[in-house]
């Protein structure tokens, strides 16, 4: 978990998801469009992925991918980014984390 906690603190927007999750790629495509510009951390590519994963779940992401960390705290997955974006805080966090500068 300790792991997982220093990586969010790296930069604005971290994203770990899964190569082939669709709901990953919708959340990736989402952010990067919006200029984010988010670490991406593909648990099945990357060492030591499944343990990333595991600390995931503990954290309380359930699903484990995708996990969006903005400002280094934890957002949630695919329908928590989804219902901020829709409810137009989304771009304001952003902002907020050094995310974006406009």
């Amino acid at each position: 978990m300790e792991m997982v906690t220093r990586m969010v603190l790296e930069r604005p927007v971290v994203i770990y998801s899964k190569s082939l999750c669709c709901m990953s790629h919708t959340v990736k495509t989402l952010l990067c469009d919006f200029g984010a510009n988010p670490a991406v951390y593909e648990l099945d590519e990357v060492s030591r992925g499944r343990e990333i994963e595991q600390a995931l779940l503990r954290l309380g992401c359930s699903p484990a991918v995708p996990a969006v960390f903005i400002g280094g705290e934890l957002v949630g997955g695919a329908n928590e980014v989804m219902s901020l974006h829709l409810n137009g805080s989304l771009i304001p966090m952003l902002k907020r984390a050094g995310a974006l500068w406009v």
